[in-house]
């Protein structure tokens, strides 16, 4: 079961369920703890033993919430927005302004939080706009990005693979389907990391909004074949409020899990038999080690967020009205009562989320994560971890699933030309 240092205390009772979420003297699970972030599927098989699909937790200090173990619970809540919209504002009005979990879940007006009309206007013009990114293009565009990357470092023989190769990359992409120049996108950068590290999240939000309307007025003068530009020109007519909150997540749902999705994949394909020289010497495609990641693994483990609109029986447990309810698509996916043996080629996991809230980016993102991939094992086949794997650390935080760093070695090899 889980330890002391896991569990909130219990406070006052309320007569309730024993073990529903309802219940304020039930003890709630940390998922920002470093225990958590160590092993979180302990903890997951925990929950479910102890809770069964459902489990009260704690995203933040003073911040209680439910997490979703179950696949098939899962399922029916992302496909019932009318019972659990996406939209946070109720909840928000009662957390305090410096709840480290604000700037992550707050609403802002785009897709991801908001419900109904304004819910499907957003994401209209977000689906339009991606599903306009030339996928044949985008192949030379993580190539060209990646490696002037690789060549920072295949001549000293070590890196850190998430500080100097896929957090860069990540972004870097990103810039390159929103049109972003380098100028901005440094300013884009710095105004994200003072929202969502908690560094100065109202600073950090004035100069993301700065950095981004610049964005936007280059786009008017200079349109491109980009994202931004097809949100621009969609005819929606969102306004530059609504354009920069589109932005704001693009960037924020964008670049974290398409970090997390690379270093997760080549920690498997680096430490895992069943993948290492099989990808190397192809019986197994990298493909394959991203269907992996994305079931057992996911680089955003809990998310999905939504606040039922009033107290619902769901499984035996009473879910509180407005309070956040949390798929966590790590424990779902290795849900028992749905579990496959392989993974390859099967996309049946919840890693982009499903309904209407499922993830419109799921094919670039792939791509983005594959040729990353590939390019660097390309250049560097002789690869291996510069620590045993459970020597890694995980970074705390309810939601992402992520690596502090990912130190290799290899031998030291000239400047990689494709």
């Amino acid at each position: 079961m889980t330890t002391p240092r896991d569990v909130v205390p219990a406070t006052k009772a309320t007569g309730t369920h024993h073990g529903s979420p309802i219940d304020t003297s039930v003890e709630r699970v940390s998922l920002h703890s470093t225990e958590f972030a160590a092993d979180p599927h302990r903890a997951y098989r925990d929950m479910r033993a102890r809770y069964g699909s459902l489990a009260p937790v704690e995203l933040a200090p003073g911040v209680p919430a439910t997490l979703v173990l179950s696949y098939r619970t899962a399922v029916r809540i992302l496909h019932d927005p009318q019972h659990f919209p996406a939209d946070p504002r109720t909840w928000q009005a009662n957390v305090p302004a410096g709840c480290p979990v604000l700037p992550v879940l707050e609403w802002r007006p785009n897709a991801m939080r908001s419900a109904g009309a304004e819910h499907a206007r957003y994401r209209e013009a977000n689906t339009a706009a991606i599903n306009a990114v030339d996928l044949h293009a985008l192949h030379a565009t993580v190539e060209r990005i990646a490696v002037p990357l690789i060549n920072t470092f295949c001549t000293t023989g070590s890196a850190d693979l998430v500080s100097q190769y896929a957090l860069p990359l990540a972004f870097e992409a990103i810039n390159a389907l929103l049109g972003c120049p380098p100028e901005i996108g440094k300013e884009v950068a710095a105004a994200t990391a003072a929202v969502f590290d908690g560094i100065d999240a109202e600073a950090g939000n004035r100069m993301l909004s700065a950095a981004l309307l610049r964005l936007l007025e280059l786009k008017r003068a200079e349109p491109g074949d980009d994202i931004t530009t097809a949100l621009l020109r969609h005819p929606a007519g969102l306004d530059d409020a609504e354009l920069i909150h589109q932005l704001v997540v693009l960037y924020g749902a964008g670049i974290e899990p398409l970090q997390n999705l690379i270093v997760n994949s080549l920690v498997l394909i680096l430490t895992d038999d069943r993948f290492g020289g099989h990808v190397l010497g192809g019986s197994l495609s990298t493909r394959d080690a991203l269907d992996e990641v994305l079931f057992t693994d996911p680089p955003m483990a809990n998310f999905s967020v939504t606040y039922p609109r009033q107290p619902i029986l769901i499984d035996n447990v009473w879910l509180p009205a407005h309070q956040p309810v949390v798929i966590s698509f790590a424990a779902c996916n290795n849900d028992p009562a749905i579990s496959v043996e392989h993974h390859g080629g099967n996309r049946s996991h919840l890693a982009w989320g499903a309904g209407p809230h499922a993830c419109p980016a799921r094919s670039p993102a792939y791509l983005i994560g594959q040729d990353a991939i590939d390019q660097l094992l390309d250049a560097l086949p002789e690869l291996r971890p510069a620590v045993p794997v459970h020597e890694l650390t995980w970074r705390p935080g309810p939601f992402h699933r992520a690596l502090t760093a990912l130190p290799v070695v290899f031998p030291e090899t000239p400047p990689w030309q494709p």
